[in-house]
């Protein structure tokens, strides 16, 4: 059984911003400046999820950009924990929780959020000493009304709700309490192309969205 991860070392991360950049990067070559757009518009912590073959390189690449804070995220298996791990990662994020993920997380000294969506895996979560928890896919498992429900239950758990968040909607995640902070990826969206500008200027807007 893992112990107990101090909510301390990912509060640090997930309060930095209130939005986390989720990225999905096919190019290795653009993962500085894209770096480098999201720090200037003030959006320094930055997720990179291992969906492609150039994740691990961009990784590398982002970390050595000033100011940035990045992390591995759609960490399936402790395998890929460590290899995100060498390559510079701080902290890992994964669409679910399971023990070898944790576990190997937690015995790396790497801050973890793991991914939940129901009331019996927050429960779960808080059983392996895990306070910090990533709401996925947020949208699709009910949106704000559920974790609105789900927080009232679990008064000691603070999420980053994460699928179907726009800059549109942002706002309303982010009133929750409960909310530490939200993951987006209409920042920098996989499949278009890259415009540094303008992702500057989405990470600004971002960056000053409130919370509570």
């Amino acid at each position: 059984m893992p112990q107990e991860q101090p909510a301390s070392a990912l509060d640090r991360i997930l309060r930095t911003a209130p939005v986390i950049p989720v990225l999905v990067i096919e190019r290795a070559a653009d993962a500085g400046p894209l770096a480098e757009a999201l720090v200037a518009g003030g959006l320094p912590v930055i997720e990179v999820t291992l969906r492609t073959s150039e994740a691990l390189a961009a990784i590398q690449a982002m970390q050595r950009v000033p100011g940035a804070l990045v992390g591995a995220g759609t960490v399936l298996d402790p395998a890929q924990l460590r290899a995100a791990i060498d390559a510079g990662a701080q902290f890992a994020v994964s669409p679910g929780l399971t023990e070898p993920v944790a576990e190997a997380a937690q015995a790396a000294g790497l801050p973890f959020l793991p991914g939940v969506a129901t009331a019996s895996e927050i429960m779960r979560a808080r059983d392996m000493g895990l306070s910090r928890l990533k709401f996925f896919p947020a949208e699709a498992a009910g949106g704000v009304i559920a974790l609105k429900a789900l927080s009232a239950a679990f008064a000691d758990i603070r999420f980053c709700p994460t699928g179907g968040i726009t800059m549109g909607n942002a706002h309303a995640w982010l009133d929750l309490p409960s909310v530490a902070c939200v993951g987006g990826s209409w920042l920098a969206p996989a499949g278009q192309p890259l415009d540094f500008d303008a992702v500057r200027r989405r990470a600004q807007a971002a960056a000053a969205l409130r919370r509570p």
